[in-house]
Parts: structure tokens; C-alpha cells; sequence
């Protein structure tokens, strides 16, 4: 259902839209998203530029969403251990958080266009905002207290680390920066 109308979505946008982020992840394999134009995405694509601009409303938005995908990841990767609200954190970081920074640092030039140095720009907004939410669910959920803090420094920590990885400040290799990032994110939680 769409949310603004409660109709469900069309599926030709939503083939439009799919063809456009793979499009536009074919065009960043080979350069950086400040070389790629919307002309060569919408080519790709097999689209026109009316249909680009009637999605999105620059190559950036585009970009962010076909990164959305990143997002996700990480948010399911750093609760992947979660069988409740109340279970206990294990003292080893989930296996599926070793594997999304191993993904994220495959496509490192298109997320750095996105995510910034200490987490900003458009891509590092949306993953502070996913996982601030969902920390913060988690942990009302839970009963644990201050629950819009934590969410709010786990988030943050994160976004911040992870970018600064992406841009090669944060030295360590993907297994590495797991364990470094989980024992940082669980102390945070205890924190509060």
C-alpha cells in the first residue's frame, strides 16, 4: 500500500525505479558518482529523462536509494543476534556484521559519495535515522531505560564509525572493525 493513499503501488514504477538503481550501480562500478550523468543512467536503463525526473528528484536521491539496500543491512546485521526484546547480547559480534562491512567496503567509492566523513550527507542520515529507531523500539520494548539516548549515541557511533572506515581513517579489516564497533555499540547500551 502506498502511504499516502493507501493504494497499492504500481508495478511499472516499481520496475522503473529497480532498473534505474541498477542502472545507475552498473555506471558506479566504473567511476565515481560525480562522473556519472543521469544521460548515461537513463540509457542504460532504457528509460527517458521525463521518467527519471518523474522518480527522482536528482542522481543523489537515486543513488540513496539504490544504497537503501545498505542500510537495511546494517541495521539487520548489528540486531542479527536478537531472538527477543529482553535476550541478553552475546559478547561476540553477530557473524552478519563481519559480512555487511565486507559488502559495504565492495561498493566504498559510491557509499563515500554518499556517506561522509563522521557520518553525514544523505546516506548517512537515513542510516543514523533506521538505526535510531530501531534501537529505540528495542530498547522500549525491553524496558531498558533512556531509551531515546542510547538509540540516539548507538546511531550515531555507528553512521560515524562506519563512514570513517569507508574513508580509510578508521584502519582495520572488516572482522576487525566488527569486534571493535560491538564492543563499543554494547558498552553504550550498558552506558545508559
Amino acid at each position: 500500500m502506498s502511504p499516502r493513499d493507501g493504494r497499492a503501488p504500481d508495478p511499472r514504477t516499481a520496475r522503473t525505479k529497480a532498473r534505474l538503481r541498477e542502472s545507475l550501480l552498473a555506471e558506479c562500478a566504473g567511476r565515481p558518482l560525480a562522473e556519472v550523468g543521469v544521460s548515461a543512467v537513463v540509457r542504460r536503463a532504457g528509460v527517458g529523462r521525463a521518467t527519471f525526473y518523474l522518480h527522482y528528484e536528482d542522481l543523489t536521491a537515486l543513488a540513496v536509494d539504490a544504497c537503501a539496500d545498505v542500510v537495511h543491512a546494517a541495521v539487520d546485521a548489528l540486531h542479527a543476534w536478537q531472538t527477543c526484546p529482553a535476550a541478553p547480547p552475546p559478547a561476540r559480534p553477530p557473524a552478519a556484521l563481519a559480512a555487511f562491512l565486507a559488502g559495504a567496503a565492495g561498493r566504498a567509492p559510491l557509499h563515500r559519495a554518499l556517506l561522509l566523513p563522521g557520518g553525514g550527507g544523505p546516506l548517512g542520515e537515513r542510516l543514523h535515522r533506521e538505526l535510531r529507531e530501531r534501537a529505540r523500539a528495542e530498547r522500549a520494548a525491553a524496558g531498558a531505560p533512556h531509551p531515546e539516548l542510547v538509540a540516539s549515541a548507538v546511531a550515531a557511533a555507528f553512521t560515524g564509525v562506519l563512514a570513517d572506515w569507508l574513508h580509510d581513517t578508521v584502519p582495520a579489516g572488516p572482522d576487525e572493525l566488527a569486534d571493535h564497533l560491538w564492543r563499543l555499540l554494547l558498552a553504550l547500551h550498558r552506558a545508559g
